[in-house]
This record gives C-alpha cells, sequence and structure tokens, in this order.
C-alpha cells in the first residue's frame, strides 16, 4: 500500500476499522418509475462518504443523467451531450446514507418505465469525484484522494456546453459523448497535459491542459476519477476491485485476464468510430444469451440496440465475444479497445444474516398470467424451484446462465432454452415471474453467492484435466455438477469422497466410482480451484461442451455440509451449529440406495408430519410422514430415517 493511499485512509476513518469491499463502495440497482418520491435503499453512504449516482432509463429513449454529491441534488449532468449542467426539480432529491432519493419527477422516476442506476462512492483505491473552477493554464494540478494512480478519469465543464473529456490509461484522449476514435497525443496533451506532452495523473494529483474541455479560463468543472488495481480491498486488504486496462481484438472467443469476476463493465474501441458499450450483470451478462447494453454517447433505451452476446463472465474475468462474431463493439480483429471492471459483490457470508443469503417462499396458483414478484431482499444469483402440489419437473437457474436458461435437476437433460422466460433477472432483491399463467403452487428457494457459503462457476471442457477457479474463497464441502450441452447426469462430489467417488444429484444409488473423475490430484478442492480430470464426459470430456457447478461451504450460525452415520432408526440429534433452527435441509443416504429428500420451514418443519420433496424426481410432496422435527441448533431425524451413511446441507 502506497504512504498517500495510507494516510488518506486513516484520514476518513477506514485505517484499521475493517476490511472495505466492493459491496461497500459500488452499486447497480435495478428500479421501476412510479412518478412518487421515495428512497432508493443500495446500501452505499453517499450522505457521510460522498459519490456518484448514475441513471438511465432502460425502457424508453432518454438520456443518461448523472448526480454528484460535490455539486448537490437536483444538478444533472448528461453523459449523451455536450449540456451544461442543469436543476431539476423533483429527481434526485437527496444522498443518503444508505442510497439516495428520488422526486416525482421523470428524468429518473417516471410512471410505468424501467431504470438502471450505478452509484459510485468515494473511496481511497476506487472513485473520487473533484470539483475545481479552470484557470486555462497548461499543466495545472488538480489535487484528488484517490490514493492511487487514476486508470480513468472522466471531466465535465459544467456552467457551459462542452465534450465530456477521457483519460485513459491505455489510449489517448477520448470523449464520452460521442463514438470518436482516440486523439492524436498533441490533443491528448491539450486536455491532460502541459500543452506539449501528456502528463500521467499519479496518486495525489491529476493534470490538466489550457483546452476549454479541462480548462477554460473561470469555467467550473467536475471530474469523475476511477482507481486502476489498487489492492487494498477485501478480507485480507490484498485485492483490487477495479482495473483499466486493454485488449486487442481477434474477432474469435478470447478471455480477458481480471484477476476477479466483474459485475460491471465500459468498453470503448479507440482506433476507430464506435459507440461506448456498458454492461452490467443486473441487466444481464449471460453465458450463451445476448446482453442488453446502453451506450453512455447515446439516448437509445435497451432494444434498441440490437441482440448481441458481447461477453460472459468467469471466475476470473470475461470471454469476449463467447459466439465468435467478430463483434466491432468488441471484437474486430486488430482493433484496439479500452474497458473499465469493477468486481462482482465479495462481502464474505459471515457479514451477513442467513437471510441475507438464502430466501424460501411459496407462491399460489395464477390463472391470470401477470408479472408477478417475490421480494427476497437481496440479489438473487441462483434459484431452484418446483410446483410442489403435483408431479412437475424441478428446475434451476442462476443469474450467470440468464433469463431462459433452465435446468432440470431430476433429469440428465441438457439446458432448456426455455422460449417463455419463466424466470426474469433484471430485477433487484426480488424474484420475478414473466406473465406466466401456473395452474399449481410453486416453492422457491433462493441463493446469493457469497465466498464462504455459495458460488456458482461455467466452464468449457477441456478433455484433460484442467483447475476451474472459483470465488467460494475456501474450499467447497459440495459441489453439484452438469454438463449444459448434453443429456449428461448430475455428478456431486462432498468432502470425504475422493477423486474417482461421485454420487448423482439427479438419481437415486450412493457412492459410485470413476477413475479421476474430479482431476488427476488426490486433492479435489482448494480454495480458489476445483479440479475435473478430463475423461468423464459429464464433468469434463470435451472441449465443445459447457458446464455449470454449484459450490456450497459450511458458515457458523448460516449454512452446514456435513455427514452422519445412523447405527440404528431412532432419534438423532444433528447439531448444525444454528440458534434458530433450519429453513433448509437436504440429506441423501450415500452408502445404499436413496433419494434426495428436501424439506423447508415455509412448508412446515414441525414436530409432526411435514411435506417433503425428492429433488432427484418430479413427484409431488408428501405430506403424511414425520420424519425430521425442529431442532434450534440444526435438525431432528426421527426413527423414520433409514440407518446407514448420509450426506447433509442445512441452511438456517
Amino acid at each position: 500500500m502506497s504512504v498517500g493511499r495510507f494516510l488518506q485512509q486513516a484520514a476518513a476513518g477506514n485505517a484499521g476499522v475493517g476490511a472495505t469491499y466492493v459491496d461497500d463502495v459500488f452499486s447497480t440497482y435495478l428500479y421501476d418509475g412510479n412518478a412518487t418520491a421515495r428512497n432508493i435503499v443500495n446500501d452505499i453512504d453517499l450522505s457521510g462518504k460522498g459519490g456518484l449516482v448514475w441513471t438511465k432509463e432502460r425502457s424508453d429513449s432518454a438520456n443518461h443523467y448523472l448526480y454528484d454529491t460535490e455539486r448537490g441534488a437536483l444538478n444533472r449532468l448528461f453523459s449523451n451531450t455536450t449540456n451544461s449542467a442543469s436543476d431539476i426539480a423533483n429527481s434526485l432529491t437527496a444522498f443518503n446514507n444508505d442510497g439516495f432519493s428520488l422526486g416525482t419527477g421523470g428524468s429518473s422516476n417516471a410512471n410505468g418505465e424501467e431504470y438502471v442506476s450505478w452509484t459510485f462512492r468515494k473511496q481511497p483505491g476506487f472513485f473520487d469525484v473533484v470539483t475545481y473552477t479552470g484557470n486555462a493554464t497548461a499543466g495545472t494540478e488538480i489535487a484528488h484522494n484517490l490514493g492511487s494512480a487514476p486508470g480513468m478519469i472522466i471531466v465535465k465543464r459544467t456552467n457551459s456546453t462542452s465534450n465530456w473529456a477521457v483519460y485513459h490509461r491505455s489510449s489517448n484522449y477520448l470523449v464520452l459523448n460521442s463514438t470518436a476514435a482516440a486523439y492524436s497525443t498533441a490533443i491528448t496533451a491539450a486536455r491532460f497535459g502541459d500543452g506539449t506532452n501528456v502528463i500521467a495523473p499519479t496518486e495525489s494529483v491529476f493534470t490538466i491542459g489550457g483546452d476549454a474541455d479541462t480548462n477554460q479560463s473561470g469555467s467550473t468543472y467536475v471530474a469523475y476519477l476511477f482507481a486502476h488495481d489498487a489492492q487494498d480491498f477485501g478480507t485480507d486488504s490484498d485485492e483490487s476491485i477495479i482495473k483499466c486496462g486493454s485488449y486487442t481484438g481477434t474477432g474469435s472467443a478470447q478471455d480477458i485476464d481480471l484477476g476477479f469476476e466483474p459485475q460491471w463493465i465500459l468498453i470503448k474501441r479507440t482506433n476507430t468510430s464506435d459507440a461506448w458499450i456498458l454492461l452490467d450483470s443486473m441487466r444481464g451478462i449471460s453465458a450463451n444469451s445476448n446482453d442488453p447494453d446502453l451506450h453512455p454517447n447515446d439516448s437509445n433505451y435497451e432494444s434498441q440496440q440490437g441482440a448481441v452476446n458481447f461477453a460472459e463472465l468467469n471466475s476470473d474475468g470475461i470471454k469476449i465475444d463467447p459466439g465468435n462474431n467478430g463483434y466491432g463493439g468488441v471484437n474486430s480483429n486488430g482493433s484496439t479497445y479500452i474497458y473499465v471492471a469493477i468486481r462482482r459483490p465479495h462481502k464474505p457470508a459471515e457479514e451477513f444474516a442467513a437471510t441475507d443469503l438464502f430466501h424460501v417462499e411459496t407462491m399460489v396458483n395464477s390463472s391470470s398470467g401477470e408479472d408477478r414478484t417475490v421480494d427476497t431482499g437481496f440479489n438473487v444469483d441462483s434459484l431452484l424451484f418446483k410446483t410442489y402440489d403435483t408431479s412437475s419437473q424441478w428446475f434451476w437457474a442462476d443469474r450467470l446462465r440468464g433469463t431462459g436458461n433452465l435446468l432440470i435437476p431430476d433429469s440428465t437433460a441438457a439446458e432448456d432454452k426455455n422460449t417463455n422466460n419463466w424466470i426474469k433477472w433484471d430485477t433487484s432483491e426480488a424474484i420475478s415471474e414473466d406473465l406466466i399463467s401456473w395452474n399449481n403452487d410453486r416453492v422457491y428457494y433462493a441463493f446469493r453467492r457469497a465466498p464462504g457459503f455459495f458460488d456458482v462457476v461455467t466452464y468449457t471442457g477441456s478433455s484433460s484435466a484442467q483447475e476451474i477457479p472459483h470465488n467460494l474463497g475456501v474450499t467447497p464441502e459440495l459441489i453439484i455438477q452438469k454438463c449444459r450441452t448434453q443429456g449428461y447426469p448430475w455428478n456431486s462430489w462432498y468432502t470425504g469422497l475422493t477423486n474417482s467417488q461421485y454420487i448423482n444429484f439427479n438419481d437415486s444409488p450412493g457412492v459410485q466410482t470413476s477413475s479421476n473423475l474430479w482431476g488427476t490430484n488426490a486433492t479435489v478442492a482448494t480454495d480458489s480451484v476445483f479440479r475435473t480430470g478430463g475423461g468423464n464426459t459429464g464433468v469434463d470430456g470435451s472441449t465443445s461442451d459447457t458446464h455449470i457447478a454449484f459450490l456450497f461451504a459450511s458458515v457458523a450460525g448460516i449454512s452446514k455440509v456435513g455427514t452422519f452415520n445412523r447405527p440404528s432408526q431412532v432419534a438423532q440429534d444433528i447439531d448444525c451449529g444454528f440458534e434458530n433452527g433450519a429453513r433448509f435441509v437436504l440429506i441423501k443416504r450415500t452408502n445404499t440406495t436413496g433419494n434426495w429428500v428436501l424439506w423447508d420451514s415455509v412448508r412446515g418443519i414441525v414436530a409432526g408430519n411435514e411435506p417433503y420433496l425428492l429433488t432427484n424426481t418430479a413427484a409431488a410432496q408428501v405430506t403424511n410422514q414425520d420424519y425430521i422435527d425442529p431442532l434450534s441448533s440444526g435438525f431432528t431425524l426421527t426413527s423414520g430415517i433409514a440407518t446407514g451413511d448420509w450426506v447433509f446441507l442445512a441452511i438456517a
């Protein structure tokens, strides 16, 4: 950590107080406008720390609006125009300690329209906002509090019309409100230099030239500064949460190694005219699906941009142009591109309550086919659901694969491209059903990815042993894996099995054997990778197949992956370290045939008969058996549970 960075953390009151995570300083929040004064609660402290709120209407043509704490609420800028700043009543009306307030005005809250907001909190090593008055002197230094050399700076003259001037560490001068290619070094030096030379910013200042876009005498300016690779975040304060880099297009799929999985990406082609491409995982950066993009340089809404699969997310970066289409916007052969990427949420599970990580809810049948929402209180990353009062398939969906891509846990079938798009992922803190007429009741199990608790990984086969990076942050204790492109069985592994042992998730046999299924190393998984052997088609047998893996681990007071032995059929307590019992219990007999049996507290875990479901079959719930009872520290097995060895997953 640099001295400047350390001193600014101490001055900000952050040194020694605890780790800072991307969750604390950045948010993508989606909302529907209602023309009613309201608070947007995204857990970002703007009133205490300061920062920027950037909003865009997704469902109709409209300007991009930017509001920052240095200039004050109600004073907006437009990234897609050269306009000066303007005050507007009833727009963004206040910056709060947990988000921001909206008024009744239509610029960011029109009734019936859909919006996205991106919130950047001021934080050394991540983001800063600076205002200054121009003096027309080339080489003027402007102080900032980023504490590290900025990777990108965006400057806008606020009292008059001007371009949005962009400095990026990998490029000459760019214009945010334009599709123009990067300008010459001389023009760059006139904006970010001494008039002759471009001067790279430092951890405490950036330099402006004498051009009106950045330094007209008497004019007022705002600058937004984005850090690059300041590795001061995470539990051990050694992780980066933002990178400003570049790459060369190849015309075919290529991996960009960021060292983290991103949630927000801004890309610009620099050698020729092309739009700025803005993607985020809340609206969707999906494997094998089209990505809704927005352009900071125009007012277009999402559906105006066309259907393009720009990228997909990896555990350590992004795959650009996964369909090998040579998209000019992100991957034209030989073209140069710059990007800004922000890490996905990485606050560890122990920082949350169990209800912030897992939600179970039932929803009754609907004959009208309206959009309906289940409030979860957190952004859902993965969803297991089923109609439980009749025989019906299970479905497993997740944000990484995007809307319309479903897997069926009770079947070996390949991924179902559901044309009805039953579950929409572009909803904050909720599950949204898309115009469905359900004839039966259903149950939803919603999971949030968090280090230590749960992670989702997509990967491509290699036909040889490989290590698959993950972001669980601890060694997985339960892995549930499926080939997405072929009709192969679901394979699972849990702590205690060898690299040649597995148990089917879609079937009832006990532990089975397949040589080197989970790699050739005796250690199947670590806190950063899990291994595959390359010889089994269902796990990693073909370079043309794609796969998904769900990783679970135990978190004190929140979740427990474990095993137990039943020497006889008597009541037996399973202590999971919980305080108020389990809301979710999944068990499987492993020494011989047995179903995967699932209970939840919403349908009932009681001292008596409670309904259970079998995740490996499509059968309706069974309601006339008493197999488990409630226990404050976990759950109790009744005498009905057979003898033998079992594996379980329980969530408080």
